[in-house]
This record gives structure tokens, sequence and C-alpha cells, in this order.
């Protein structure tokens, strides 16, 4: 438990002094953030506000964790090795895209598809360790398991390795997409993510104390290595609270994709090491939200423009819109929405759904020992 207190306070003191050097930097390097023309207007006084941001997220997580670790003199478990190199990974591709886009000076970086080669390669690296038998511990359990899971493992049916490795691949990809696009007004990302981390360095805690190591019961967790997951969990909230100072608005710095890759990727990776794939999309309600709201923004406006059934079933134009903006902040912004507003209201609904996560998680417990 010292070590899930080190690492969290240490990551927030190296993100909180961080961030503010970094900002000194980024300006002087002139890594400012270009901004999209067809955004919200009130977005343009944005423009040259140093990005990239997110290293330093990365930066403290990572020397937070392995402080805390020798300080305690504990050695790190493969399972927080592997989310720390997910982290680390997507948060590279993320750079590179940053880094061309500063450099361009255009909104553009990464093409679409060289990005998700880099988040699929990152992916599929982390999917063929976790479920490694090399990485076995001596009770023969691994950081992943070729299971699906929403609580706990579903025991009925085990994933052939392929269909597993491509369901991480899924998990990692589709959250660090998900991030990356609520990654739109000042501070969003940075507090959702922290209410996300928070819930679970929790699960990560229960999970250690009702280990089927301990003998817990028979509603015991087969999960490896939860305590040492919870410090990279509380290690990455303080990193994003050090960051949300900086990055509250007015922002003096932007984690670019550096940071919301990242995030989102480190979100499903412990999705995927404490068996709550499917939990995710309730405790990461908010990304979840906004993540539909674009697809269904982008299909509707196809739709319509293509079928002249669906326009006619629906009583619709071609180029149909559901939403004034997206993704679904942006929305808002179109109906008059103050920034601050937006994003006070989206942190309340994050709450809500990291409780309501939280909530399910426990009472399945309870349910079983009962």
């Amino acid at each position: 438990m010292r070590a899930i207190l080190f690492g969290g306070g240490l990551s927030l003191l190296i993100s909180l002094l961080g961030t503010r050097y970094a900002i000194r930097f980024f300006t002087r390097q002139g890594f400012g953030q270009p901004i999209r023309d067809d955004g919200p207007t009130t977005h343009h006084v944005k423009r040259g506000t140093p990005t990239m941001g997110g290293a330093v997220i990365i930066l403290a997580t990572v020397v937070g964790y392995f402080a805390a670790k020798l300080i305690t003199g504990q050695a790190p478990t493969a399972s927080a090795l592997l989310l720390l190199f997910l982290l680390v990974g997507i948060g590279a591709v993320g750079f590179l895209d940053d880094f061309l886009k500063v450099s361009r000076q255009h909104n553009l970086g990464l093409r679409s598809r060289a990005k998700m080669i880099g988040q699929t390669v990152v992916g599929l690296v982390f999917a063929y360790l976790a479920l490694s038998p090399v990485l076995e511990d001596e009770r023969g359990w691994r950081p992943a398991s070729d299971h699906l899971s929403f609580i706990r493992d579903y025991e009925g049916f085990a994933l052939p390795t392929v269909a597993a490795i491509l369901l991480i691949w899924l998990i990692v990809t589709g959250a660090s997409n998900a991030v990356n696009l609520a990654d739109g007004l000042d501070g969003l990302a940075a507090g959702a993510s922290i209410l996300v981390f928070a819930a679970y360095t929790l699960v990560n805690i229960w999970q250690n104390s009702q280990s089927c190591a301990l003998e817990a019961g028979p509603k015991c967790y087969e999960v490896r290595d939860p305590l040492d997951l919870a410090v990279v969990a509380a290690a990455i909230t303080g990193a994003c609270f050090g960051f949300l100072w900086w990055n509250a608005s007015p922002a003096q710095i932007m984690m670019g994709d550096t940071g919301s890759l990242a995030l989102g990727g480190a979100m499903a990776g412990f999705a995927i090491m404490t068996r709550t794939e499917l939990l995710l999309v309730v405790i990461g309600g908010l990304f979840v939200a906004i993540t539909l709201s674009v697809m269904i923004q982008v299909s509707v406006f196809k739709l319509s423009r293509a079928s002249g059934l669906v326009r006619s079933v629906f009583k619709i134009q071609a180029g149909h819109r559901v939403f004034r903006m997206t993704p679904l902040h942006h929305h808002f912004e179109m109906l008059g929405w103050e920034q601050v507003t937006i994003v006070i209201r989206f942190w309340i609904v994050t709450g809500l759904a990291v409780a309501t996560g939280l909530g399910i998680f426990y009472a399945e417990w309870v349910a079983g020992v009962g």
C-alpha cells in the first residue's frame, strides 16, 4: 500500500513541476497547437498554445512508478511493466502525430492509416506478451486471459488465441481513439481520466484483498499482480492531477495525441488485466458516448447522401446531420454552452458512470458471497 501512495504522490509532484517547465520549453521551441479552421470559432484563441503535454504525464507516471518501487524495495511485476509498455508505446504514436502537426503547423499529422498501423503494432505486441505462457506466474496466471470478461472471466468459453489477440487489439485501439476524440476542451480528457484511473486503483486494491492467491472465498479474483497494477493506476491518476493544474481553462498547455492516445491505451490495459473488459464501457461511459456521437454523425450523413430510401423513411434531407458538430462536446458549444460548463457537466457524467461501474463491480461480489 505504501507503494501506491508513493507512486501517486511522486507522479503528482513530477507532473505539477514538469508541466510548468514543459510549457516554457515547448513555447521556446514553437510547438504550438494548430487549430482546425472548420472547428468552433471560440477555439481560434487557442492557436499556438503549447501541445504534447501528454509527454509529461507519461514521464511522471513511469518515474513515479519506478521511484515508488525503489523506495519500497519491491521488484516490478510483469503486469505493471506491460501496462507501462502500452502507455509509452501508444503515447509514442501520438507524439509522432503531434510532432508532425507542430512542425508543419497544420492540423493534420500522421495519416489515419499510419496512426492505425502504429496503434496496431503496439496493441498486438502487448496482446501477444500478455497472453504468453512465458509470463505465467507460479500459479499459472498470465497478465491477460483468453476469455471475454465483464466483472471476471466468463469461464464457459475460451477464445482461440488469435481471437483473443484480436479482441485485445480492438479494445486497445477503440479506447485510445475514444479518449483522443474527447480531448477537445480545456481539462475535459484529463479530468475525466482522473476519475477512471482512480476507479481502477480501487478495483485493483479490492482484487488484491480478495485474490484467489489468498484463498479469499468462492468469488475471489484470478488476477495477476493486482496490487502492482494499483501502483500504476495511482501514478497515472497523480500525473493527470498535476497536468490538470495547467490544463484547466484557460489551458496553458494541451496534452495532444501524445497524452490522449496513451491514456486511452492505459484504460484498455487495465480493463484487460483486471478481467473487466466490458465494464470499461460503463466506467468510461463518457468516452463511449463521445465516440458514438461521431459514429452516428458520419453514418447518418453518408447514408442520407447515398440512399433515397433512407431519406424518404426518416424524412430527412441529403447530408443530414444529427448533431450540430461532433465530437459531442462541440455540439453543446454550438448550442451556446460555455466551455467550462460543458467540461464540468461532462466530469459529472463521468463521475456517475464511474460510480455505477464500481457499484456493479462490488454488487457482483456481494451477491456471490451472500
